[in-house]
């Protein structure tokens, strides 16, 4: 692949964009379309422009969070595609906008709901890559707003949105990631992880609570839950015991990547066993392309 090429693609987080997908699918099953097959053929096209939609925003919040560091990635990470030169700031920029909007447009081609949802989630994305990030507790929130929102213009496939609380979700388990991530450089945020750790089982619980008293199909979701627990409690537990970047770093990412089984145990609780397991198959995809670039 061409370098200034791949310096483009590695901007976009690759590694990470499937969760983006994941978390669409994932708001499609609580939208209840999946109670009614033929609904589910009948959207067929709204769910993947949807998907497209959200990993349009998601490229381009990752791209302007470069283009805002740059400074600070000057002097911390000098290897990453901007402040190395492979690829102009202003052109960086201008790549981050573009993908941005393309997003809010393939969300209204949906339906106007998903595109002022979308609307929302770029202006969310915009606020933390700009002003949030630097917040020891609003950077946090605004992250996980962003994920709330993604998962909400999932859920608006059928061009309306019930139970917005079932965002509250993703909102806690992004929140413990991001602090998490407050110790990837200089380490020493034990007590970050153990916030991260509640918050954590708040969410396991959540996703517990949400689909006992809605759905009651709580099954199908215990497999799901329990890699979820697995892959994100090892890290973590690693990362307090030996408080270094490399393992804060490796905790961050694995949190990431499961985002793909926090959706799957969701989703499986509104949809067909095999549904969750669609959705896991976007795992080994993130983390093949995690061996190739970087997550963080």
């Amino acid at each position: 692949m061409n370098p200034v090429l791949k310096g483009y693609v590695r901007l976009t987080r690759p590694a990470n964009l499937p969760t983006a997908a994941a978390d669409i699918l994932a708001g499609v099953a609580l939208s209840g379309v999946f109670l009614n097959t033929p609904e589910v053929e009948i959207q067929f096209f709204r769910i993947g422009y949807l998907v497209i939609a959200s990993v349009l925003l998601y490229a381009g919040g990752v791209v302007l969070n470069d283009v805002f560091d740059y400074k600070l990635d000057l002097q911390e990470r000098p290897e990453r595609p901007i402040p190395s030169g492979l690829v102009p700031l202003k052109a960086a920029a201008i790549f981050g906008g573009l993908l941005l909007i393309f997003g809010i447009v393939f969300a209204f081609l949906v339906h106007n709901i998903s595109g002022f949802i979308a609307f929302l989630l770029a202006v969310s994305i915009l606020a933390y890559d700009g002003y949030f990030k630097k917040y020891a507790f609003f950077g946090p929130l605004n992250m996980g707003l962003c994920r709330s929102l993604n998962l909400l213009l999932g859920m608006s496939v059928l061009g309306s949105v019930d139970s917005i609380w079932f965002a509250a979700v993703p909102l806690a388990y992004i929140f413990a990631i991001t602090l998490i991530s407050r110790g990837e450089v200089h380490g020493n945020n034990k007590n970050h992880i153990i916030w991260a750790g509640i918050l954590y089982a708040m969410v396991v619980f959540g996703v517990v609570g949400v689909i006992r008293y809605t759905s009651g199909q709580l099954l199908w979701s215990f497999p799901f839950l329990g890699l979820f627990v697995f892959l994100i409690y090892r890290p973590l537990g690693k990362a307090y015991r030996l408080n270094s970047p490399g393992n804060i770093k490796k905790a961050v990412i694995s949190g990431v990547l499961s985002l793909i089984v926090l959706d799957a145990s969701l989703a499986v609780g509104f949809a067909p066993w095999w549904y969750g397991l669609f959705i896991i198959l976007l795992l080994p995809l993130s983390m093949l392309l995690s061996k190739i670039f970087a997550v963080t």
